[in-house]
């Protein structure tokens, strides 16, 4: 894959459909009458498989107008590559198609962001971006990536890369052809009654653009987001940017799915703008 730099799908057949019609039914299966589309600067989408976390992420994207350029970031659960893993140039394949990485805008990110990488090999086998691909592609077919991968807990250094990603779009580039994702899944694994009160205080956190508090919630709480170093970086930019309102589309559980609700992953899905 390295050398081609194409990255091809690795979770097809396994997180959603294999191929394109069915990808496409599934994902119609979870949204209603049309939304209007609302100019947003960033979203929060979950990453499990589409049965599961499907809804919530169709649900979400459904209300924004996809840019040109989308930045993904996404955590890294492999442990492959570089804590902070930029996949710089080359394509990813999806079954709705390619979509080509934004080579300008990753280079300017390198060139401006002191902490990451260009190491695709994070990038290889890792889900949490790939999952967010397909939904995307079913509302725009075309648009060009920049896909970032985090593997740590420092919070210093995600808040300076989110602050030199805000300096570098609003240096280089137009923030209105921008949208960030940041990809995360909330709870991992525990009843559902305590996974919702402790999904609540993060999602507050994250409402009220406060990484710090997010941070602090995590740890005072034994919070298992797994996602919340790409959430830290993205409400960084937000803030830096000066964006200010935040709405949560919709929070569901693997338990409202399959009725098991002994333990659950809880997913949340957040629109900014």
């Amino acid at each position: 894959m390295i050398g081609s730099k194409v990255r091809q799908s690795v979770v097809d057949g396994r997180f959603y459909p294999a191929s394109a019609n069915a990808i496409k039914k599934q994902i119609a299966s979870f949204i209603g009458k049309d939304t209007k589309k609302e100019d947003v600067s960033a979203c929060m989408l979950p990453h499990a498989g589409y049965v599961y976390s499907g809804r919530v992420a169709a649900e979400t994207i459904s209300n924004i107008e996809i840019k040109d350029k989308v930045i993904l970031l996404g955590p890294n659960h492999t442990g492959n590559g570089s804590a902070y893993s930029i996949m710089a140039e080359g394509v990813w394949q999806t079954p709705l198609g390619r979509l080509n990485i934004d080579k300008s805008l990753s280079r300017a990110l390198l060139d401006g962001c002191a902490y990451l990488r260009d190491d695709p090999s994070a990038h290889l086998d890792e889900h949490s971006i790939e999952v967010e691909l397909p939904i995307l592609q079913y509302f725009k077919n075309s648009f060009e990536i920049v896909p970032i991968a985090f593997m740590s807990d420092d919070l210093t250094a995600l808040k300076k890369i989110g602050f030199e990603i805000a300096q570098v779009i609003k240096n280089k580039f137009n923030l209105k052809d921008i949208l960030l994702v940041a990809s995360s899944d909330m709870t991992h694994y525990e009843p559902q009654e305590q996974a919702i009160i402790k999904d609540n205080y993060a999602i507050q956190a994250i409402l009220e653009f406060d990484p710090d508090r997010l941070m602090e919630e995590i740890k005072r709480h034994n919070i298992t987001m797994c996602g919340y170093a790409p959430v830290i970086v993205m409400l960084s930019v937000l803030n830096t940017l000066g964006t200010k309102e935040a709405r949560l589309i919709k929070y569901q559980t693997s338990g409202d799915v399959t009725g098991d609700k002994t333990s659950v992953v809880g997913y949340a899905g957040i629109i900014f703008n």
